[in-house]
């Protein structure tokens, strides 16, 4: 299978690179200032409620949620979710990520466009993520077992573009939000100077594994589309 051909690990190699690094720095971004105390002794939990208030959105509730770095908001539902260490953690890490959080519930609120559009894009991502493998491992069997299947690899392309889509705009709308959670971090008093610094690192720190994601998704792709144009010559 295609998968163990050379110039797939020639593809998938700088980006699963990339991807480690991403990782290993937000854990290890995390994990310093999750240890450092905010000067306010604000919690996570404590500086999410000040931050929707200070941004006019009463109806957003917060809820704690299971898990490491499982903090996110649901638009559906209009809730905060936050993991048990960034709630009940009055830490500076915990600050950067309660601000970007709600940096995605006033995105919600004024009905910001690439939100809008990421929104939009989840059933075909989904669907492209799960069907798309499927329809370019069949069509690559059939093409070595038979001579034919190139068009059914080409549906799988096709449908692999729109998870990748997805990750292209996933970008700005993350990125946007760190900036609106540096603004309010300053605007609220909540940081010093210092604190700000380091809240800011840690919300790069995040920024970096949309970018894996992002350069991941990119080279699957190029690399199906590279292989079937090869096998297309044939």
């Amino acid at each position: 299978m295609f998968f163990f051909d050379p110039l797939y690990f020639l593809f998938m190699l700088p980006p699963f690179i990339f991807v480690i690094y991403a990782q290993s720095r937000v854990s290890a971004t995390f994990r310093k200032y999750s240890r450092v105390a905010n000067e306010q002794r604000v919690s996570g939990g404590q500086a999410a409620q000040i931050l929707l208030r200070a941004n006019r959105l009463g109806g957003v509730s917060i809820e704690g949620t299971s898990g490491h770095l499982t903090d996110h908001y649901d638009p559906r539902h209009k809730v905060l979710r936050l993991s048990r260490e960034v709630y009940n953690n009055p830490s500076v890490a915990a600050l950067g990520i309660v601000a970007h959080e709600v940096g995605h519930a006033v995105q919600d609120n004024i009905n910001y466009a690439p939100m809008r559009l990421r929104s939009a894009l989840v059933p075909a991502a989904n669907l492209g993520t799960r069907l798309g493998y499927i329809f370019i491992i069949l069509g690559f069997i059939l093409y070595v077992f038979s001579g034919f299947g190139l068009n059914i690899a080409w549906i799988g392309v096709f449908l692999f573009a729109a998870a990748v889509l997805f990750t292209l705009v996933t970008l700005p709308v993350e990125y946007n939000a760190s900036s609106r959670a540096r603004q309010m971090l300053r605007t609220t008093g909540l940081v010093s100077d210092q604190e700000y610094k380091a809240a800011s690192a840690v919300l790069s720190a995040a920024a970096l594994t949309y970018v894996a994601a992002m350069l991941q998704a990119l080279a699957t792709l190029f690399y199906f589309v590279f292989a079937l144009l090869g096998m297309g010559r044939r």
